[in-house]
């Protein structure tokens, strides 16, 4: 049964009151209507796309266009969960103009009902414009996978006071400039603590422990469909990439062998209507 649509307010709620929030990726309708049905409260069409549907080594080739045509396909599974749109590499960082601009597409074209950008004070000003031209915005602190060359890999980061201070500087400015949450990836548990304690809005951990005020992952890293090994922070609650290989393995023997498809599989017609063909 459908419940209230969630929104911004929704996250404004759980940070007063201390309820959890939820949140998953998706990148199409099948696992969209999925992560809606088991109840989900957003779902993020994150630039992660790039590693886990297109095959990139990084979300950085990942365009404008790549996440209108995700985002469009996402909105349209969902009934109750709060759709969030990324805004990819360079999208908001050449102008102010086409910073709203393109995140106005990930509203307008794409239906979500908010964008989620990389960065902290360097990207405030750009934050602010969009949340006075109506558009919600979430931010994103700790390991960018934007600035990855910059960073020189995937790293925790807010390890050393200097680097744990710039982030509190950040989420503060984030604050100011209107987001209604922020999401803290791999940073360490106190820092992470430290920054939920602090902040008014709500704090969306990803590798950075159990007291943010919700928690996202991407679904394919949950479900185990990605072969090797998960990232520390991703807990696999299944292993669909051996029980999909399963059965299409099962499906090639069973045409190989000819024990597909059987009766039950096919359609059926009047012999007599047959000795009318010729």
């Amino acid at each position: 049964m459908v419940t209230q649509k969630v929104t911004t307010a929704y996250f404004r709620e759980a940070k007063k009151t201390g309820k959890r929030i939820t949140m998953l990726t998706a990148y199409d309708y099948p696992m969209a209507r999925m992560v809606d049905e088991a109840g989900i409260d957003a779902i993020l069409v994150g630039d992660s796309l790039g590693n886990a549907v297109l095959g990139y080594e990084s979300t950085i080739p990942v365009t404008m266009d790549d996440m209108v045509h995700h985002i469009k396909a996402v909105t349209r599974g969902v009934k109750r969960a709060m759709v969030i749109g990324d805004m990819p590499f360079l999208s908001y960082h050449v102008s102010r103009e086409e910073s709203l601009r393109n995140a106005g597409r990930i509203l307008q074209e794409g239906g979500a009902a908010a964008v989620k950008l990389e960065g902290g004070r360097e990207v405030a000003g750009t934050v602010r414009a969009m949340v006075a031209a109506g558009i919600p915005v979430m931010g994103h602190l700790g390991l960018t996978p934007q600035s990855i060359h910059q960073m020189g890999g995937y790293k925790v980061q807010g390890r050393d006071e200097a680097a744990a201070q710039k982030l509190l500087d950040d989420a503060r400015a984030l604050q100011e400039a209107g987001v209604f949450a922020i999401v803290l990836e791999c940073v360490p548990v106190p820092l992470a603590r430290l920054l939920t304690e602090t902040l008014e809005v709500a704090t969306i951990g990803i590798g950075a422990g159990p007291h943010c005020t919700g928690q996202v992952l991407v679904t394919h890293d949950l479900l185990g469909m990605f072969m090797g090994k998960s990232p520390k922070f991703a807990k696999r609650y299944a292993n669909l990439h051996q029980e999909i290989i399963r059965a299409l393995t099962t499906y090639r023997e069973e045409v190989l062998g000819g024990a597909f498809p059987g009766p039950e599989h096919g359609f059926d017609m009047p012999e007599e209507m047959l000795e009318k063909l010729y």
